[in-house]
């Protein structure tokens, strides 16, 4: 990862994402793309999280999100954080909170 810009950028997802799987598919994701982070439900029946990493994996992942996620999922939007630069990984391992 020398050289490459680490950001980190927060994210809630809207739709269908509880009980079906959206956490597990986005930590799956996030780790095949080598990111930092976690995802969890809120009672507000989104799924929402933090992603750090290369900011070009960080994107791709904020697109898998935006449009991807489980199999089950009916996403209707995603919403982000600004992209804040960091100087080395401050997050663990992508994870899932709750």
């Amino acid at each position: 990862m020398s050289g490459e810009q680490l950001v980190k950028v927060s994210f809630e997802v809207f739709g269908r994402v509880q009980g079906v799987s959206f956490r597990y598919y986005t930590s799956e994701e996030a780790n095949r793309r080598g990111l930092c982070g976690w995802v969890e439900n809120t009672p507000r029946g989104t799924v929402q999280g933090e992603i750090e990493g290369p900011l070009e994996q960080v994107r791709g992942m904020k697109r898998w999100l935006e449009s991807t996620g489980s199999p089950y999922s009916r996403i209707e939007r995603a919403e982000f954080g600004p992209e804040v630069a960091v100087v080395r990984n401050t997050l663990q391992p992508f994870d899932i909170l709750r």
